[in-house]
């Protein structure tokens, strides 16, 4: 198949390799180790929610804003972390887990794994060219964090591929009727709504709160209709 998702493919095995890495390294850390590398996960990911927000473009600022809250209030409304939670633990039983972080892990894996340019232009770039060296990139990068993260939050993060199979292998399999959406604006925009979502699992890992954040999911849907709207609000 001309356009298959090789590349997501090549990422999905990265990441469950990393995580297989990670799981066995686990047995191996004390209690003080993990609590370290759980604080050290928090900040670097601060550093990675802080360099995707930062790409918000000039005047999508209450974009980004209206997107959180529409979209947090849409996710309450309907209990999405409800939903989550129940498709989770479909998974956790049916690997037969009895690890108490494995929502938290998929949830985290999923975010950082997924939401991001990187992951976007990749999976288009795949699609319509079979340029698959971003995405390979991506999965080496995506490899070492899965053997940290599965270290710290456990199976979970390796049952993250399954939503990163659908979505990144969605976009290659779609990416001729996608690349209209995805101009470099509506991108810019995305990455920064997940780069703020990014920050709240830094806040999450370093427990300084807790952020609901499968509630506010909704959020990165909602800001590509914003932004596409604001964009056609220019041209008219």
């Amino acid at each position: 198949m001309k356009n298959a998702p090789i590349g997501t493919i090549i990422n999905v095995a990265a990441i469950f390799l990393g995580s297989l890495l990670g799981l066995f390294l686990k047995q191996f850390f004390t209690e003080g180790m993990e609590t370290i590398i759980f604080q050290a996960l928090g900040l670097g990911t601060i550093l990675i929610g802080l360099k995707m927000a930062l790409k918000l473009p000039d005047g999508y600022m209450l974009v980004c804003i209206f997107s959180l809250v529409l979209g947090g209030i849409f996710g309450e409304f309907i209990h999405l972390d409800g939903i989550v939670l129940g498709l989770s633990d479909g998974l956790k039983s049916i690997s037969g887990s009895s690890d108490s972080s494995f929502s938290e892990g998929l949830i985290t894996a999923f975010l950082l794994f997924c939401i991001g340019s990187m992951t976007i232009v990749g999976a288009i770039e795949e699609g319509l060219n079979q340029n698959r060296e971003l995405l390979i990139v991506k999965s080496t990068l995506d490899g070492f964090s899965a053997i940290a993260l599965a270290a710290t939050l456990g199976v979970g993060v390796l049952f993250s591929v399954i939503p990163l199979l659908i979505f990144q292998g969605g976009l290659t399999l779609s990416a001729n009727k996608l690349k209209p959406i995805f101009d470099q604006t509506t991108i810019d925009v995305l990455s920064s709504v997940g780069g703020i979502l990014i920050i709240g699992i830094s806040i999450n890992l370093l427990k300084l709160g807790q952020i609901n954040l499968e509630n506010l999911l909704p959020a990165l849907l909602l800001c590509i209709v914003l932004s596409k709207v604001k964009l056609w609000k220019k041209e008219i």
